[in-house]
């Protein structure tokens, strides 16, 4: 996966970052080869946003690197002025480069008078100028139905797995925390050529907060367990890794794409059963969250540049993953 030596973006191109994650932008732009465009963003007094576009956009391409991530509602926002600022300043085309999609959890009614709040995210997207959205391990595939505009969904899988390979773990299984994630955790056992176990858990509580895992169906005794899910929020996982242990399997390595991290998660994590946690920097995590290197962060930059850069030149986003034989609907 990379960008043919010596080819362009072409003059026709800019790439802006947000404030969520700016060293993801500034990667991203070395990889393409390029500068960051020029924006300020201000914070007011009144904690009202200010955005001042400060290059001609003109009839380009624009992409804008914004993760809606902590604090999320903050970060929506100011993608969505950026996105109006863009809009009115006359680029042809904007694109919102989102790793990580904020309020996905909220996909659907799990019980009376809730919101389906990311249909109303996908809504405001576009409503503020949005052409196009790329995003990466959505939490739930069918959102890109919300979409009334092209969506590509990306997926850090290969990078992940690449770095499982290179650990070269013997005796090990992929393991699926839950149902819902089996085709994905069938995807790692795949490329890892690793046999495959799932967990089954229950949530309860208002948004599941509260879980009990309570059968595994696979062999995992006396294997390295490689636990795998979209998203680390509260760190519930670490009841999957000590239920693996208490069925004699080793301590977990777990792969996810965002490392969410809130709250007490990090003391949760921070035990026995779990060996390393691999997340990308789909979201900024600073040193006092890698649990003392126990936390490993990948980059997503070559997945995002090579995906920005196809998507520009108008050729297969798909084919970055049919190349590494992961068949992955772009």
């Amino acid at each position: 996966m990379s960008i043919r030596d010596g080819e362009s973006v072409g003059n026709d191109f800019r790439l802006f970052s947000g404030r969520a994650n700016p060293e993801l932008g500034k990667e991203i732009a070395q990889h393409l080869n390029i500068n960051l465009g020029k924006v300020e963003v201000q914070t007011f007094p009144d904690t009202e946003l200010h955005v001042q576009i400060e290059e001609s956009v003109r009839g380009t391409d624009v992409y804008i690197i914004q993760s809606t991530c902590e604090p999320v509602n903050d970060t929506l926002m100011e993608l969505l002025v950026m996105l109006d600022a863009l809009r009115r300043a006359s680029a042809r085309q904007v694109t919102a480069v989102i790793p990580y999609f904020g309020y996905a959890r909220q996909d659907h009614k799990s019980t009376g008078r809730e919101p389906i709040s990311a249909k109303l995210v996908m809504d405001l997207l576009t409503t503020a100028g949005a052409d196009r959205i790329i995003s990466v391990d959505l939490h739930a595939t069918q959102i890109q139905g919300f979409a009334n505009i092209p969506f590509d969904h990306l997926t850090a899988l290969p990078t992940l797995a690449s770095y499982l390979k290179e650990k070269a773990l013997e005796n090990a299984v992929v393991v699926s925390p839950d149902v819902g994630r089996a085709k994905l955790a069938e995807k790692y056992a795949d490329i890892l050529k690793m046999p495959l176990a799932i967990m089954h858990k229950q949530r309860s509580g208002i948004g599941g907060q509260a879980v009990e895992v309570n059968q595994i169906v696979g062999e995992v005794a006396g294997k390295t367990p490689i636990l795998i899910d979209d998203i680390i929020a509260g760190g519930s996982i670490y009841k999957h890794a000590d239920a693996l242990v208490e069925a004699d399997a080793q301590p977990a390595y777990i792969s996810i794409t965002h490392p969410v991290l809130t709250g007490q998660s990090l003391q949760l994590l921070n035990r026995p059963s779990i060996r390393e946690i691999i997340a990308t920097n789909s979201i900024p995590v600073p040193v006092e969250k890698q649990i003392d290197s126990k936390v490993q962060v990948l980059s997503i930059a070559p997945l995002l540049a090579e995906a920005i850069f196809r998507i520009h030149k108008h050729r297969s986003v798909s084919r970055v993953f049919f190349d590494q034989q992961l068949a992955f609907p772009v």
